[in-house]
């Protein structure tokens, strides 16, 4: 029997985002704001009493939430969101167990798998940081070293995902996952969660976006079939 597992934090008003810091030492937070544009009690008027529709308003940037990261958010000109073939969005996928990490600890590329041939696939890293989601300590995570992205590439992946707020050292502005990732076409998602159910398990990872043409990420219903 099929079983599809939710890989996708709840999108909701005012729900967790990053945040960049200005030049005066303070910073920008990102979030979402939702709330009905047309309600049931102002729409039934306009039905002569006989039914009623909510309209819901969502207000948000793109980088917040479960979400991918097309090649466009690195490099102006590159591959946007639309652009991305559903090809490129569905994959044959892959749990790497890293749970355990401290905050700002690096893994290297010794904990991919020996002799498994990841061609192709999604590389999903489970740091179990998740579970901090929504909380202070969301904000300073583990991350992938600049040698593992590098052994992913010549691994020739197709998507890497993280369930942290970065797949990158914040504290690195050359952004090297991002940098050379997306220079190559390999897709990026951030925010995943409940990767500890796919320990072990064959799976095909669904990271589909709206098909927004001029946008660069998207939040995204991230999900496997096992």
């Amino acid at each position: 029997m099929v079983e599809f597992v939710d890989l996708t934090h709840t999108f909701r008003d005012g729900m967790p985002g990053f945040r960049l810091h200005d030049a005066d030492g303070s910073y920008t937070e990102y979030t979402a704001a939702i709330e009905p544009f047309l309600t049931h009690e102002d729409a039934r008027p306009k039905f002569d009493g006989r039914c009623s529709f909510e309209i819901t308003e969502m207000q948000f940037q793109t980088s917040v939430g479960t979400y991918l990261d097309s090649p466009a958010h690195r490099y102006a000109g590159e591959k946007d969101i639309a652009e991305l073939d559903l090809s490129e969005l569905i994959n044959e996928g892959i749990v790497i167990d890293v749970r355990g990490r401290d905050p700002y600890e690096a893994i290297s590329e010794s904990v991919l798998p020996a002799g498994v041939d990841l061609s192709g696939m999604a590389v999903l890293f489970n740091f179990g940081w998740d579970s901090h989601w929504g909380t202070a300590d969301y904000r300073e995570y583990p991350y992938i070293s600049e040698s593992l992205i590098d052994r992913l590439l010549v691994e020739n992946v197709a998507l890497v995902g993280v369930d942290t707020i970065n797949i990158d050292d914040d504290r690195n502005l050359d952004r090297p996952a991002h940098t050379k990732l997306l220079a190559e076409d390999v897709l990026i998602v951030e925010n995943l969660c409940q990767l500890d159910a796919l320990s072990d398990r064959a799976f095909r990872l669904y990271t589909i976006p709206i098909k927004a043409t001029d946008t660069v990420a998207m939040p995204i219903r991230a999900f496997a079939e096992c």
